[in-house]
């Protein structure tokens, strides 16, 4: 049997997951499944797209429910460390300065089934959070990135 991949995550994320999964289960599949009745009164199922699209429906809301609950069953909640709280670890935010005059950018490090840059959350695999994990404040810090290496200065931990 194949060891299933564990997913890093808060407890908000968890949340967030369990109240999707939720929804998925008792609004979007009962809405598919209306659509696909109301389809297949149009007739012919061969030639008919509004059958063929809300099957295509069925099958991504199915896809996707099996996917958040393996995430959900193997979730691994991320604590904060506040044995060391100088120190960049999974759940913590962390501030950090571009060298040699670059803007401070803060974003909290999540697993990978809650990371969205845009609210401010890197995964754990992203090559900036690989980079800064384990390091102190006033570290200087080489990021690998697509685009080439840069280097960071740790400013804050939170």
């Amino acid at each position: 049997m194949a060891i299933e991949k564990s997913f890093y995550m808060t407890v908000e994320g968890k949340e967030k997951l369990e109240n999707e999964l939720h929804h998925l289960k008792t609004e979007r599949r009962q809405e598919v499944v209306e659509r696909i009745k109301v389809a297949r009164d149009f007739g012919d199922l061969s030639e008919n797209s509004e059958y063929d699209a809300a099957k295509e429906d069925q099958a991504f809301v199915e896809s996707r429910i099996a996917q958040v609950e393996k995430m959900i069953r193997n979730a691994v909640i991320i604590e904060n460390d506040n044995d060391n709280p100088d120190v960049v670890s999974l759940g913590k935010s962390v501030t950090f300065k571009e060298l040699p005059n670059g803007d401070e950018e803060t974003y909290t490090i999540v697993g990978s089934a809650e990371a969205d840059p845009f609210e401010g959350k890197i995964s754990n695999d992203s090559p900036m959070a690989k980079s800064l994990l384990g390091h102190e404040i006033g570290k200087e810090v080489n990021v690998a990135t697509p685009g080439g290496d840069i280097q960071v200065k740790i400013v804050k931990v939170h």
